[in-house]
């Protein structure tokens, strides 16, 4: 059986990171999402406009 004193024993080696030293992962992503989401965007009106510019119709 192990005691308390044996399980902090193994934590000593854990050295906390300090809230300067963690990269923002969530702001990056969000980013990343947001910019592919402005590519697909812009890729469909392209995508929309060719087919518009396809479709023969007259006035």
């Amino acid at each position: 059986m192990t005691t308390k004193k044996e399980e902090l024993d193994v934590d000593e080696d854990f050295t906390p990171v300090e809230a300067e030293e963690v990269e923002p992962v969530a702001e990056v992503s969000k980013s990343n999402l947001s910019k592919r989401r402005t590519i697909d965007n812009l890729l469909e009106e392209r995508r929309l406009q060719k087919q518009l510019a396809d479709y023969d119709f007259d006035f």
